[in-house]
């Protein structure tokens, strides 16, 4: 069964951009009649879903979304229907505030889900003889359940790995000749570390695709290269927000980026601080409008998400905008050390770069506006002695020195010591300092 159109997805660019204001009508006609979030939030806008500027809607941000769920508990008013409607839920991880976003879907945007995902597949290469496998604890995040669905609606063989350890995962994807694995980039390293303590060769495995989430791994090109180089399989990478939906994909013409998923989502990318749009090319913050999830839609939401959009070439046989190097980073997790801007991200590019390093964590200590930087790396073989430990932070110092242009300080700890991931790496701690 297949949930995709792709008449869609091949339209030129005119023809997109028709498709998505008719889709942005229908959306905008059936919120305003009957969801109270949206009525009230543009109640007074005078806005021609066909003809004007997006910008002449009001942005909707996670602080006004959690704001509203805290005065109208459990799950808010953005609803565009009555709540006999909705079978699905699934709720974030929780922001600083400690409170996770709960969303609702109707069978019809669960619907919705399933098409993106048919989306992503396709773009990916899969076949209808391929079996996945989804090493996902199925808890209430949303992860990859619209992923697993999509996939067993398609008639192919689907495993789920929840509460397995990953040593168990690794043969009941080999003893079912898996072909698809469906992970955070994170863990694809996790699955290959054991494996390679335990003498499994999931490079001669029939593993020939990774779609990779949750984290923006798939597009780092060092963590890339090292999850294809221990598996002997292509990543893909794929982004998605619980409360937003799957939006981004890869496809097998056009590595090194993502592809937004114009037919059902409109994209813009603004100026975090400003909020005025920045030019093609140009980085900034990533805003959507889901086009085709009724129930429970976002219109010009801020994702939070750092993003640098090309509109003009074709990519992949469509006309969707590129997100050259996938997500760059989350805007508020910019770091500035010693003067340099730099993303989280373009370190574990640089580390991941030494075979040498296992796994890493940052600890980010802030003093008004200075910051300073300590990495803790595990190596992947304990060093004999500290000084042969001592040589080795001094070169991964150095390393990071010549790459970002600043010297952080390195700490070489002992095998096993920092924790690993089965769903989001939590690698960057922050620590406040009194300023002096």
């Amino acid at each position: 069964m297949a949930f995709f159109a792709p008449d869609e997805e091949r339209l030129n660019r005119l023809d997109l951009e028709r498709l998505q204001r008719h889709k942005l009508a229908d959306l905008l006609a059936q919120a305003r009649d009957s969801n109270a979030f949206y009525r009230h939030k543009l109640a007074g806008v005078d806005f021609d879903p066909l003809r004007d500027a997006l910008d002449r809607l009001p942005l909707t941000t996670r602080a006004e979304l959690e704001r509203e769920q805290r005065e109208n508990p459990p799950y808010g008013t953005n609803l565009t229907f009555p709540l006999a409607r909705y079978c699905r839920l699934h709720q974030t991880s929780g922001s600083t505030s400690g409170a996770p976003l709960r969303w609702l879907d109707t069978a019809e945007s669960w619907q919705w889900w399933r098409k993106c995902w048919g989306i992503i597949y396709a773009a990916a290469g899969v076949r209808p003889d391929d079996r996945f496998v989804f090493p996902f604890s199925f808890g209430p995040f949303v992860g990859f359940w619209g992923a697993f669905e999509s996939a067993v609606a398609m008639g192919n063989l689907c495993l789920a790995a929840g509460g397995m350890t990953t040593s168990a995962r690794l043969r009941y994807l080999l003893d079912n000749a898996v072909t698809f694995v469906c992970c955070t980039p994170t863990y694809a390293l996790r699955m290959a570390e054991v494996a390679a303590d335990e003498g499994l060769d999931l490079a001669a495995s029939p593993v020939r695709g990774l779609i990779v989430a949750g984290e923006p791994g798939g597009s780092i090109p060092a963590t890339r290269a090292r999850i294809e180089q221990a598996w002997g399989a292509r990543v893909f990478d794929h982004a998605g927000m619980t409360e937003i939906g799957p939006w981004g994909f890869e496809a097998v013409e056009a590595p090194g980026g993502l592809l937004v998923m114009e037919c059902e989502f409109m994209a813009e990318v603004i100026d975090p601080s400003t909020g005025a749009a920045v030019e093609d090319g140009e980085p900034g913050e990533l805003v959507l409008t889901n086009l085709g999830r009724v129930g429970s839609p976002l219109i010009r939401y801020r994702t939070g998400d750092q993003a640098r959009l090309r509109r003009d070439r074709e990519t992949a046989g469509r006309w969707f905008a590129f997100a050259e190097g996938g997500v760059l980073g989350r805007v508020d997790d910019m770091l500035v050390i010693r003067g340099n801007n730099v993303f989280p991200t373009a370190i574990e590019d640089a580390l991941r770069e030494l075979n040498e390093i296992a796994e890493f964590r940052l600890h980010v200590e802030q003093s008004g506006s200075l910051c300073e930087l300590r990495i803790d790396v595990e190596p992947a073989a304990d060093p004999p002695d500290e000084p042969a430990r001592q040589r080795l932070a001094a070169r991964i110092a150095e390393h990071l020195r010549a790459r970002l242009h600043f010297r952080p300080q390195v700490r070489v700890v002992g095998r096993g010591a920092l924790p690993r991931f089965e769903m989001k790496a939590r690698r960057v701690e922050r620590h406040d300092r009194p300023e002096a």
